[in-house]
């Protein structure tokens, strides 16, 4: 079943990512759908906050992945977007991580084809004229 919400600005959308904190199961592969600067990293960025990251939240986009570990739970942030071929994730060693007891949130997943499983939670950002409309699938809210 997909549900929409509309989120009108980056404050809204980091909300809505402490919304999927207390959601989320404590595995999870989720992926992250959207143009660029749609805000797949800020709702990220927002779910951190809210299980009490501090500090700087980084995009994963040069160092490919980010780790946090927080509230006795750990949080994997992947960004494919420069992935040059999805073999490169066997390189990486991405069953490692999918195989942890963990949430892993794959920003442009398509980059990994072949290479990663099915999402257990599809998550879409759509830009709007008056904000971001996003679409969920796998996830009662």
């Amino acid at each position: 079943m997909t549900r929409q919400f509309h989120l009108l600005d980056n404050e809204a959308t980091e909300q809505f990512g402490a919304l999927l904190w207390s959601h989320l199961p404590e595995k999870s592969l989720i992926f992250l759908h959207g143009d660029l600067g749609a805000g797949k990293t800020t709702l990220v960025r927002g779910l951190l906050r809210a299980a009490g990251v501090t500090g700087t939240i980084k995009s994963p986009t040069y160092a490919l992945i980010e780790e946090y570990n927080v509230a006795n739970r750990k949080i994997f942030h992947f960004d494919l977007y420069r992935l040059a071929d999805p073999e490169e994730l066997e390189w990486i060693g991405i069953d490692d991580y999918l195989n942890e007891n963990a949430l892993c949130f794959i920003e442009w997943s398509c980059k990994g084809a072949g290479v990663l499983p099915k999402a257990n939670v599809n998550i879409s950002l759509i830009y709007q004229d008056d904000g971001r409309l996003v679409q969920i699938d796998g996830l009662e809210l």
